[in-house]
């Protein structure tokens, strides 16, 4: 795999969440969310199904809406303005948990048609670019095929070079391992590794928690729709402060 050259800038916050609340109905999912992240960091959201952590990700490109709150994307402030949240999309790329994509079409085809739609590039240069970034997550060779003739983790891999090609400022990633077979999460955590390393903003919602320990520069933890703890990886995981922060690590590392 290709190395992914550094992005490290001054650490000027990128993300500021004051006081997010959002709601499903009466169900309270995010409960006042205060979070700053510096560009260049690398959070890793951890907490129990329900916690509310994708959810909150989720809010940062407006794929879920918060009702109250502040959200500051990069300087741009997220409210129903349209023309904010499709420049704040332009500039925050998210890989989920499903791969999401469009099985009719070749890797290459599926990783060119945002920056040919949204960035206006030509074919010729959004090939380019995509071709670049499919070497980077190491399977040039499958782009003239198709999602369903690929394993899980070059799905996978596939659709994070499609978030890439869009040339983000932010990468979300929603559970990315959690479809994959055991052998496929290694594939896909070394990709997630380089990316960390070379400088992008990074929150990830994951339960791999070798993956949180190494790359991470903050650990936030989230339960009932509240940030719980947060702290350095070496102090979250050997001297938790909080009760149910020990809970779930007991829990989960013990497993």
């Amino acid at each position: 795999m290709a190395e992914i050259k550094s992005l490290k800038t001054s650490g000027e916050n990128i993300i500021y969440c004051r006081d997010v609340h959002k709601w499903y109905g009466d169900f309270h999912v995010l409960r006042g969310i205060s979070v700053e992240v510096k560009s260049g960091e690398v959070i890793v959201i951890l907490g129990p199904s329900g916690s509310g952590k994708s959810t909150f990700i989720r809010t940062l490109n407006r794929l879920e809406e918060h009702q109250e709150g502040d959200i500051v994307i990069d300087g741009i402030t997220l409210s129903h303005d349209i023309r904010n949240i499709a420049e704040i999309r332009r500039e925050v790329g998210m890989v989920f948990q499903q791969f999401n994509l469009f099985p009719h079409l070749t890797v290459l085809e599926n990783v060119t048609l945002a920056p040919i739609n949204v960035r206006k590039w030509s074919r010729e240069r959004a090939e380019e670019v995509g071709m670049k970034w499919l070497t980077r997550v190491g399977i040039p060779e499958q782009a003239g095929k198709y999602p369903g003739q690929l394993s899980g983790g070059q799905q996978q891999r596939v659709a994070i070079a499609r978030t890439l090609s869009m040339e983000p400022k932010i990468l979300l990633f929603d559970e990315p391992t959690s479809a994959l077979d055991p052998e496929m999460i290694k594939e896909v955590l070394d990709v997630m590794r380089d990316l960390a390393k070379s400088g992008y903003t990074i929150l990830a919602v994951t339960h791999e928690m070798g993956f949180a320990r190494e790359v991470a520069d903050r650990i936030i933890f989230m339960d009932g729709g509240v940030i719980v703890e947060e702290n350095v990886p070496q102090n979250f995981f050997t001297n938790p402060e909080h009760d149910r922060t020990k809970m779930f690590l007991n829990q989960i590392l013990n497993h």
